[in-house]
């Protein structure tokens, strides 16, 4: 009799499901235009669903995919929101990208840490949590303006804030958990601080040195399948390097997208390749994103979680009016713009595991509480976004 592996009785198992999960995919889509619900919603739920949490319909050959499609649709977006970041367009908004996007993450940071310290939790966990609140997660808010067809300052100057917000997240992390560190009695570690400065200025640096030639290569290659498969090179190696480097890939595909469209002569045509093909890759992050998320960890919540959740609500919403009126939005403009910001995933999670392994005496509230608001943010988010989208679709 012949051997037959495991692995190859997987693969049409893993084919059938990935077939059902592009046509449930389909099938959120149309709902989506339908009822003017957020596909990231749609999706989400269906992940949930089909998820562990849910039915447990999803093989683990296809969940182990999660970590691969993240890196590449994650590394798409930021590609596409780099993109954005004309000469043009940061001439024209670039006060006030910078100082929404700074004023969302200080407000956050101060309004979670010091609501949390005094409802009773350790000042160094509230820190902590108040620091991971300060993600975003910028797949969600550009599939929202992608569907709600917006167009205008308010979506030119939100696609440049959620391009660099995860960039002062992250250098906010670092220094809060030096500060906590300190706080706990733990000691002042600058180990931390190094970490965050080689992923951001590595990222910076990889980016600059993928742009560059790809810059030049892009007004060379004529449109069509070549163009086409050199766009999809270019998020690939900057996907790859970057998680090889342990730099991030966010950052990274943002530095990318924002040398080709400044530096190329025809910068448009790889953003169009993109944009035409990431929705696949989106598609399957979303679905595998719902079915990893621990929506039993909502049961946990308590009343921390509450508070937290009101909390980055309000961070945000204060954030977004601050930056606006320094920068001189518009009074119409300003209190949506931390409203447009609420969508959290991945990176939130991520800093959580961080700040579980610095801090394992408080692992189980940290973990918990991030994982649970994570579910509600995911889904309460780009419904938010899209909300504010409407509101602002011709401003």
């Amino acid at each position: 009799m012949t051997d037959v592996s495991h692995s190859s009785l997987d693969q049409p198992l893993t084919l059938v499901v990935l077939g059902a999960l592009f046509l449930v995919g389909l099938a959120a889509d149309e709902l989506g235009r339908r009822t003017r619900l957020p596909r990231v919603t749609l999706l989400l739920a269906c992940g949930v669903i089909a998820g562990g949490a849910g039915l447990d319909l999803i093989p683990d050959a296809v969940t182990r995919w999660y970590g691969f499609l993240s890196a590449i649709a994650l590394t798409m977006v930021a590609f596409l929101l780099g993109g954005s970041l004309t000469k043009e367009n940061l001439a024209k908004h670039g006060r006030a990208i910078l100082s929404i996007s700074i004023a969302v993450v200080v407000a956050t940071l101060l309004v979670v840490s010091l609501g949390l310290w005094l409802v009773g939790v350790p000042l160094e966990v509230a820190l902590l949590l108040a620091a991971v609140a300060t993600a975003t997660d910028p797949a969600a808010v550009q599939d929202a303006i992608k569907q709600s067809r917006a167009r205008g300052g308010f979506v030119d100057t939100l696609r440049g804030i959620v391009a660099i917000d995860d960039a002062w997240g992250l250098i906010v992390f670092a220094l809060a958990v030096v500060l906590a560190r300190a706080i706990a009695g733990t000691g002042m570690e600058l180990g931390m601080l190094h970490e965050a400065a080689w992923e951001l200025g590595g990222a910076v640096v990889l980016g600059l040195l993928i742009g560059w030639p790809a810059a030049k290569l892009t007004g060379r290659v004529r449109p069509g399948e070549p163009l086409r498969i050199e766009a999809l090179g270019i998020v690939f190696v900057t996907a790859g390097l970057a998680k090889w480097l342990d730099v991030s890939f966010l950052l990274c595909g943002m530095v990318v997208g924002m040398v080709i469209v400044n530096r190329a002569r025809h910068h448009d045509r790889a953003f169009h390749e993109i944009e035409d093909i990431q929705w696949p890759f989106l598609l399957l992050f979303f679905i595998l994103a719902g079915a990893s998320l621990d929506a039993g960890a909502l049961m946990e919540l308590g009343g921390i979680g509450v508070a937290y959740l009101v909390l980055r609500i309000v961070g945000r919403i204060i954030g977004g009016w601050l930056g606006g009126l320094v920068s001189g939005a518009s009074a119409a403009e300003r209190p949506w713009f931390g409203v447009a910001m609420l969508p959290q995933a991945g990176v939130a999670v991520g800093m959580a595991l961080v700040a579980t392994q610095e801090f394992p005496a408080h692992s189980d509230t940290i973990l918990t509480l991030t994982i649970a608001t994570t579910v509600i943010f995911e889904a309460i988010g780009p419904m938010a976004t899209y909300w504010a989208l409407r509101r602002n679709r011709k401003s």
